[in-house]
């Protein structure tokens, strides 16, 4: 594994962690909702569950995956289900009468749903599938193919890390708190969206 290479998988998995999409929408709801412990939570559950795709990816048990219709579509339709359902709950968020904020989720959810929203879409297979094929050949040794994949969870944490502390600054976080019913259901809607996104995706093969 020479430097070279092993820059260029940073800079692609940076560049993939950075995209906009549910796992930020996810990252974000928690912080707000949950403060800086829950979105940290969530950014490392859903670090490890891009790390074990990668380390899947890396050895080839991704490619296994994708190579079944079948289990892609039960995946696919999980994932999408899944984010639906945490949109759901977005939507549905109500203020307790003596609290002006939604039920604050527990760190025990957060860790789920950080996990669950990376092991369900497969998407991510494919991803690492393709950058990996660039990278990995029969020579590459097992500790250079640790690497690849750690390096992937990590960049992935410390990402989300960067948003949950950012976005859980005491005084940003008592305003956005001040509308949290709002940001509950305007996540709601994105994360439902998304959901949208995907099954069109599916549906169109």
């Amino acid at each position: 594994m020479s430097l070279t290479t092993w820059l260029a998988v940073v800079t692609i998995c940076t560049l993939g962690a950075m995209s906009p999409g549910p796992s930020l929408a996810l990252v974000l709801k928690q912080t707000l909702a949950g403060g800086r412990r829950n979105g940290m939570i969530v950014a490392v559950s859903h670090g490890v569950g891009i790390g074990l795709y990668a380390l899947l990816s890396v050895i080839g048990l991704a490619a296994v995956i994708t190579a079944s219709p079948a289990l892609f579509a039960v995946l696919q339709w999980g994932g999408a289900a899944y984010l639906a359902w945490l949109g759901f709950q977005g939507l549905t968020a109500r203020r307790s009468p003596s609290s002006p904020l939604p039920e604050v989720p527990t760190t025990a959810s957060a860790a789920r749903d950080g996990f669950m929203l990376a092991f369900l879409n497969p998407k991510v297979a494919v991803f690492f599938i393709a950058l990996f094929s660039q990278v990995v050949g029969p020579e590459t040794s097992l500790l250079a193919k640790l690497v690849y994949a750690a390096t992937a969870m990590v960049l992935d944490i410390g990402w989300y890390l960067i948003v949950a502390w950012l976005f859980s600054n005491p005084r940003l976080l008592a305003g956005l708190r001040r509308n949290m019913i709002w940001l509950e259901r305007f996540f709601g809607v994105l994360l439902i969206a998304l959901a949208g996104r995907l099954v069109v995706g599916i549906l169109k093969g």
